[in-house]
């Protein structure tokens, strides 16, 4: 038998109490909204919680339950991961390595932990919930510890962990850590992909440019690679670099005669 929360009336005015305030020390918040540990990263109580058979793993920040004798979606409160799979954006750096964190940190369990805010659907009818392991891990806070998410959509009256969630996302920007890696990719509105895409052809760039084998097509269509200390070396003009024979054999180049 699955566990059942307090009604909604008490939860709603348990949660009317609840004072978000940017400036709250994290403890206090953990101590003001009943998480059980006030150490980022602990595990907390969720015997309160209600207890829901897992379908499975659609993003990083989206789970299918059963859900009174239904599947349904459940959408993670506060947090945002890169897409996967959209219509639009496509597939974003950093999604993939999301969804398979969240399968990973649920793999092997039957049942998650649901904890409902004020509002339990969104306007595309997805449940709404902070979600927690069997263990008391939760699952937001891992995704934010780990640089794999965002604090995002913060609408009220859906704030509960805002405070938390937004000191945990400070440590893993600190850190420089997932998608906090790279500079302006992540951003209030959303993941800028041309920003992490620049980035990596800048440090690809760079990492080449301290290679010295040159790679030179010659006139008759050639692909001829020339090492340091050969005849031609320094007056050959690269089409590519390389930093191994090997390397520039896989790509197509033959050796230049000494």
């Amino acid at each position: 038998m699955f566990k059942k929360i307090l009604p909604l009336l008490c939860l709603t005015l348990f949660l009317g109490a609840c004072n978000i305030n940017e400036n709250l020390p994290i403890e206090e918040h953990f101590a003001r909204n009943g998480i059980a540990d006030t150490e980022i990263g602990g595990t907390h109580d969720v015997t309160s919680f209600e207890e829901y058979p897992l379908v499975n793993v659609i993003d990083g920040d989206t789970i299918k339950i059963k859900y009174n004798g239904s599947n349904e979606s459940v959408r993670f409160l506060l947090v945002d991961t890169p897409e996967t799979n959209h219509e639009t954006l496509g597939e974003q750096p950093y999604g993939q390595e999301a969804k398979a964190f969240t399968k990973a940190l649920l793999e092997g369990q039957e049942t998650v932990y649901l904890e409902f805010d004020v509002s339990y659907r969104d306007k595309y009818k997805r449940l709404l919930a902070y979600v927690y392991t069997a263990d008391g891990k939760s699952v937001q806070e891992e995704l934010l510890k780990n640089g794999l998410a965002r604090v995002a959509y913060i609408y009220e009256p859906n704030t509960k962990h805002v405070d938390w969630f937004e000191a945990v996302q400070k440590q893993a920007r600190k850190q420089e850590i997932g998608i906090w890696s790279v500079e302006n990719y992540a951003t209030a509105r959303g993941y800028d992909k041309k920003v992490f895409e620049e980035k990596q052809t800048e440090e690809n760039h760079n990492s080449k440019s301290s290679c010295t084998i040159k790679g030179n097509i010659n006139s008759r269509g050639k692909k001829i690679y020339h090492s340091p200390g050969q005849q031609n070396y320094e007056s050959t003009n690269p089409e590519e670099l390389f930093c191994s024979a090997k390397e520039a054999e896989a790509a197509g180049y033959k050796a230049a005669p000494n």
